[in-house]
């Protein structure tokens, strides 16, 4: 059995393309395409250039000794903090749009929640000279404004979006009624392992290099190519899916994803999709969604920007139902305290996101000789004016 994406785009039950007619030609195109641009030897050599020369990868796996120390296991974290824009995105975004010029499309369109993404197509967009528009939330736009304008800096047209609670599915919703009046010339970089197939499977062969490179960086630290536990942050997915890619069919492998808790699961006021949502369809996928009893969704909260989102990648929800991956919700406070652990213990300020993957380890239960790697997905520099205030209000 493999749970890695089938010839129909589902993982499991998960999956699959449920999208507008006027969509269907763009979404088609794109599966006919793209496993034989991303396959294509041309396409690998440009690639792994800009991901040496301009990301600046391989990202460090770091022994992270006084929090080993402290949780009783060989702790190495993944250092996505490290890449040129400070997150996981531009592996992604640098590959999408590599796809989007092979396909001849001229236009770029990008959702952001935290920013990061929109950050890192901006600048993949200046970088290949391609107009860039990014929708991201208004709440977004207001806690995230260091990267706002680091999206206009770059030459983004960077739109905030009024609806709903004016987050991330609502950043997505904009994006996608966009392509619908621009399918011809535009290509959507979707930032995680959601939307319609292929996006998940493509973003998660993008993101694949994170598990490429701990499989050879662990051979040299430990003589042996794979961890005993896997461990990331989970809202979309991308730096999940990217961290177990190699590693989804191994069984010696254990998989752990921290999802946002918010105020608690017992609240109004969390976006723990997968202990809160049931069987639905957002933004083109069928997946857990958190909905009504009527199929309407319900208003995620995180205090992260970037795991605020009603739904998961189907990648992530079919790991999840089937019990190969433990996920665990992490309430805003965890995440915040384990952010000022990994500060003070290892010098290293994470972003919210990857916060929550730290606040799982207080929960783990590990062997002394266990190794376990953790992916910081992102710096907490956009993060700061969060992480102080939360302090001031202490």
């Amino acid at each position: 059995m493999s749970y890695q994406v089938d010839h129909d785009g589902y993982y499991g039950q998960f999956g699959g393309a449920y999208i507008p007619e006027i969509l269907h030609q763009c979404v088609q195109e794109l599966q006919d395409n793209y496993l034989q641009i991303i396959n294509n030897p041309a396409f690998q050599q440009e690639f792994r250039m800009l991901l040496r020369d301009y990301a600046g990868r391989p990202s460090p796996l770091y022994r992270a000794k006084r929090l080993s120390q402290k949780y009783g296991a060989k702790i190495y974290l993944k250092r996505e903090d490290l890449n040129h824009t400070g997150a996981h995105k531009i592996n992604n975004a640098i590959g999408q749009a590599l796809i989007a010029k092979r396909m001849g499309k001229k236009r770029i369109i990008a959702e952001t929640g935290a920013g990061q993404h929109g950050v890192a197509t901006a600048t993949v967009c200046a970088l290949m000279d391609m107009p860039c528009v990014v929708y991201m939330g208004k709440t977004d736009v207001e806690r995230q404004r260091v990267n706002v304008e680091r999206m206009k800096m770059l030459g983004a047209d960077v739109v905030p979006v009024t609806s709903g609670n004016m987050t991330l599915k609502d950043a997505t919703n904009e994006a996608i009624r966009d392509w619908c009046c621009h399918p011809a010339d535009t290509f959507y970089v979707i930032g995680s392992t959601v939307g319609p197939h292929p996006y998940p499977d493509m973003v998660a062969r993008l993101q694949s290099v994170i598990s490429e490179e701990i499989r050879w960086q662990l051979r040299e630290h430990e003589g042996r190519d794979y961890p005993d536990v896997l461990m990331a942050c989970v809202g979309g997915g991308s730096n999940a899916a990217g961290t177990i890619y190699h590693y989804i069919d191994d069984d010696r492998v254990r998989i752990v994803l921290a999802e946002a808790g918010g105020l608690g699961v017992d609240t109004d006021k969390s976006a723990a999709t997968i202990h809160l949502g049931k069987l639905g369809i957002i933004h083109g996928s069928k997946t857990l969604v958190m909905q009504d009893e009527d199929g309407q969704i319900q208003e995620p909260y995180s205090i992260s920007a970037g795991l605020d989102y009603p739904g998961i990648g189907p990648m992530h929800a079919n790991l999840a139902r089937t019990g190969r991956a433990t996920v665990m919700p992490i309430t805003d406070d965890e995440a915040i305290n384990a952010a000022f652990e990994l500060t003070r213990l290892e010098g290293i300020i994470p972003a919210l996101e990857s916060a929550h993957a730290l606040g799982a380890l207080p929960y783990m239960k590990f062997k002394p000789d266990d190794v376990v790697v953790l992916t910081v997905s992102g710096r907490g520099d956009k993060d700061l004016s969060t992480y102080l205030q939360y302090k001031s209000n202490k």
